[in-house]
């Protein structure tokens, strides 16, 4: 297994050591993955002063609500295996779903994030986009990424995942979990303009849906459009695609 690798499957097993959010913790692994790659050699100037710094929140006391405009951020993300940072005005004119998650290295996590990355290409069919979030570094999101999905990683992702460490973004939406450190599995429909049109928190063992969540944006899309009440219902599958689950040896 490779030293990051190692050290991010240590850091599972140890979370109050290496992922408590007080200043004291916050960013140890980042910490031992740059002494890692410096004694290695490797070129390290690009990975510092990443992540979090500049959250920028539309009010420190807002809650966030329908009809109301989306919190703003600016943050890191991984994309296509690189760091770039990234910003909720980037996607405005577009509509925008936004996917909170508990944990790297999980077991739920991976099957959802899988399941709306594969299915990327509708969503840019009607104008939209999607983003992963959880309180992981980008350093733990890529060493998800880089793992193999048969081995319980993520594999290539076709959408962004933002580190959001020190869980600025997490808190300002209000999925933010105080007692332990992590988002609720919270899905945030923003619409072209940056407004709010859907909230949804789910408890952490229950993942959300691709089919349910099309359904809405084509609704709030068809209700911008023509000014009528959307009344079109699909069924929706309960379970995880069987082609899905086998890549889990399920």
């Amino acid at each position: 297994m490779p030293y990051y690798l190692a050290v991010l499957a240590y850091r599972d097993y140890n979370r109050e050591k290496y992922y408590c959010r007080d200043s004291i913790c916050v960013g140890t692994i980042e910490r031992v993955l740059l002494e890692y790659y410096k004694a290695a050699g490797s070129h390290v100037s690009h990975l510092v002063n990443t992540g979090c710094e500049e959250i920028k929140m539309a009010s420190n006391n807002s809650v966030p609500a329908i009809q109301k405009p989306a919190p703003d951020f600016s943050c890191t993300a991984v994309i296509n295996k690189q760091f770039k940072a990234i910003k909720l005005s980037d996607y405005k004119g577009k509509y925008l779903v936004l996917l909170f998650y508990p944990l790297d290295f999980t077991f739920v996590c991976p099957t959802e994030l899988i399941a709306f990355s594969d299915r990327i290409e509708e969503f840019r069919a009607i104008n939209c986009n999607v983003i992963a979030i959880s309180c992981d570094s980008q350093f733990s999101h890529l060493a998800w990424i880089n793992m193999p999905r048969n081995k319980g990683g993520l594999g290539d992702m076709k959408i962004p995942i933002i580190a959001d460490k020190s869980g600025c973004i997490a808190k300002s939406y209000g999925v933010y979990d105080e007692e332990t450190g992590i988002p609720f599995r919270g899905l945030f429909i923003i619409d072209n303009g940056q407004t709010l049109r859907q909230i949804t928190i789910n408890d952490l063992p229950v993942g959300r849906s691709v089919d349910e969540t099309l359904r809405l944006i084509q609704a709030f899309q068809f209700t911008d459009s023509h000014g009528e009440v959307y009344r079109k219902l699909e069924d929706v599958p309960t379970k995880p695609p069987l082609k899905l689950l086998a890549g889990y040896g399920l």
